[in-house]
């Protein structure tokens, strides 16, 4: 289910690449919501949140480069996080979307934190989901593992079966599990289901080395308003991780999803509840 005011917008980036987001409108009076998903996927992942909110406010959530209905690049270096952020905000200029609470997924979380250092004004808030400074190693493999394999799925049956079997610990019942698959596998003119993003991208993963610390850039978003869900068996975003950026920032609204592994889908209970009432709060 998706609010009745949603609509499919497309945007040019400054190199020409079509970049694709859902708008769901709502009041012009509070500070709209920007949704920037993680790796592998898509704006869809939004729709209960912009469900909730978008009676209340604005709802963008956009498709990175190379995922859902936004373009696959020539060159794989076009999937880089550089690219990435001069997406986001080629996107929040075309969209009129000059603040925003962001909430950033993995992926989108990295791009949050880094928008603190590069454009702090634009960030009224920021909600990172399983996403810290510091990634572990093991969960960035298995990332990596998953993003750059096209397994090529023969039904939807099997597509459900094979993320159950893939992903990390998540607790979603069957129809979760349906919604769920279908933003992450489409099927193809060869009747087989296949990834919703370019499976080149796990190439600019293995070319842009190692990760670096982005204390720095957690720092920059001392001004904004700030929330944290970590999946309690999260292996990308370790608990002492976690305990340290609260302790830097003190007044984090901080909240672990049981059972869960990378990343939470934000539409646990536990998670509905925290993040409904951190984004309540925001003007």
């Amino acid at each position: 289910m998706t609010s009745q005011t949603v609509s499919r917008v497309f945007v040019t980036a400054r190199d020409g690449l079509k970049l694709a987001a859902l708008d769901h409108a709502g009041p012009e009076g509070r500070t709209p919501i920007l949704c920037l998903p993680g790796l592998t996927r898509t704006a869809e992942d939004f729709d209960a949140l912009a469900d909730r909110h978008a009676r209340k406010r604005r709802v963008l959530a956009l498709d990175h480069a190379g995922h859902g209905e936004s373009g696959r690049a020539d060159a794989v270096s076009r999937y880089g996080i550089e690219h990435s952020l001069r997406d986001v905000l080629d996107c929040m200029a075309a969209l009129h979307c000059h603040r925003a609470v962001v909430v950033g997924t993995s992926y989108g979380g990295i791009l949050a934190m880094i928008l603190g250092v590069l454009r702090p004004t634009a960030l009224a808030g920021v909600v990172l989901n399983d996403v810290g400074p510091v990634l572990e190693p093991v969960g960035l493999d298995h990332v990596q593992n998953f993003v750059g394999r096209d397994p090529a799925l023969p039904s939807m049956e099997e597509a459900v079966a094979h993320l159950k079997t893939t992903l990390p610990p998540m607790v979603m019942d069957e129809a979760a599990w349906q919604r769920f698959t279908a933003g992450t596998f489409r099927a193809g003119p060869d009747g087989a289901w296949h990834p919703r993003w370019d499976i080149r991208i796990a190439q600019a993963m293995q070319g842009g080395g190692a990760m670096p610390e982005l204390w720095p850039a957690f720092g920059a978003l001392a001004h904004a308003p700030l929330m944290l869900l970590r999946g309690a068996l999260s292996a990308l975003l370790s608990e002492d991780t976690a305990i340290r950026m609260a302790d830097a920032r003190h007044d984090m609204r901080f909240v672990e999803i049981a059972g869960t592994g990378h990343c939470p889908t934000l539409e646990e209970p536990e998670a509905v509840a925290a993040l409904d009432a951190f984004l309540d709060r925001i003007p």
